[in-house]
């Protein structure tokens, strides 16, 4: 696959936005995917003040044409953002991404979130629900252990307006409540996808990496590593129902063979009240390229595990059913660190896209890039 290189073009700032008329984007029978083309933006490109990387998710907001895109920036560099961006829709040697807004979010006091530890948020997912005009995003928490000070600091999913405004948030279930002992969710391994279901009722949202009680971490050749997703009803705000996915292994040893690895829940795409695209990312030191890998996946017989505390006590349950779809592995092209995905326009044949982007986590040796896929039914 041919490697482009394009910069990206500035535009002004956009107006205000609003609520939209809703689309219906539910895709039950996607059958494969083909990349039409990749952009990478340039390395710590400006943009009104801030600096452009750390892109976790992802969202189409089909009304205006436009995308928005959460940054995990903890309020190190700037206060913790998202953009809005523009992406064509054809042409794509000739046209670039076009970032045109920078949007801060903000405190329940209406404050921008400050650089402390203790309180900046980790953001990670971010979605727009066309039935309310809202977003909504989530954030990884964090848990720091030292023998100078604890820094624990709950998961959160948090409704918001198009400047950014908190309004709202979600109740949190038990399970992943912070802990300083090895309880409910990992560092770091927390709620990396969110999204809606097409008629507006529902909310799914994926937890990265097993919690301690549910077992151990993805590793090589390892089948034990079973996190979880959990189903909102959004008319009452409460969680109403989780079930268990089970990742797939790490994809490649590490260099040297003791350095990290991971591989989790980067983000997912809710397809119907029962079906979901997810995509597993996974990272080994010394590895260059990400494996990336997007399944099918049907929740329709999996087990209600909301009540379960432990799966690796309470091993009688049915996971999510999954195939996979699209493997990163198989484009002959670099695949760095992929952790958003949305559907995009439709193409002048017919088709639906898929949007992709990459986290390059401020760092130089990485690259912010996107993917931009044909979908085939």
């Amino acid at each position: 696959m041919k490697k482009y290189m394009l910069l990206v073009m500035l535009l002004g700032a956009c107006t205000t936005l609003h609520r939209t008329p809703v689309k219906d984007t539910t895709l039950p029978s996607i059958h494969s995917l083909t990349l039409l083309h990749k952009y990478i933006v340039p390395y710590n490109m400006p943009f009104n003040g801030t600096t452009v990387g750390g892109l976790s998710g992802i969202d189409y907001d089909s009304a205006r044409k436009v995308y928005y895109l959460i940054c995990d920036d903890r309020s190190e560099r700037q206060a913790a953002r998202f953009y809005t961006i523009q992406i064509p829709e054809s042409n794509y040697d000739r046209d670039s991404i076009r970032f045109s807004r920078v949007t801060y979010l903000k405190t329940p006091n209406g404050n921008v979130y400050p650089s402390a530890k203790a309180l900046a948020p980790d953001p990670e997912a971010m979605r727009y629900n066309p039935h309310t005009g809202r977003l909504v995003w989530s954030s990884e928490g964090e848990r720091i252990i030292s023998e100078q000070a604890n820094i624990i600091n709950d998961p959160g999913i948090y409704d918001i307006d198009t400047i950014g405004r908190y309004l709202d948030s979600y109740p949190l279930p038990a399970q992943f409540h912070m802990h300083a002992t090895e309880n409910g969710p990992r560092r770091n391994g927390v709620f990396e996808g969110l999204g809606f279901t097409p008629n507006g009722r529902h909310m799914f949202v994926s937890l990265e990496e097993p919690r301690y009680e549910d077992g151990p971490r993805a590793d090589l050749r390892d089948t034990t590593a079973y996190t979880r997703i959990i189903k909102y009803d959004l008319r009452t705000r409460q969680p109403i129902a989780q079930y268990a996915y089970k990742l797939e292994p790490v994809a490649h040893p590490s260099i040297p063979g003791n350095a990290f690895r991971v591989n989790g829940i980067s983000d997912i795409l809710v397809l119907s009240e029962t079906q979901l695209l997810v995509m597993e990312r996974s990272y080994s030191t010394g590895v260059k390229s990400n494996t990336i890998r997007v399944f099918k996946v049907d929740l329709q017989h999996a087990t209600d595990i909301k009540a379960v505390n432990s799966l690796r006590e309470n091993p009688h349950f049915l996971p999510a059913q999954k195939s996979l779809l699209l493997n990163f592995d198989d484009l002959d092209t670099f695949v760095d660190n992929v952790e958003g995905m949305t559907f995009g326009p439709i193409l002048p044949n017919g088709h639906r896209s898929l949007i992709f982007v990459v986290d390059n986590n401020f760092d130089k040796n990485e690259e912010t890039q996107f993917y931009i896929f044909e979908v085939e039914q």
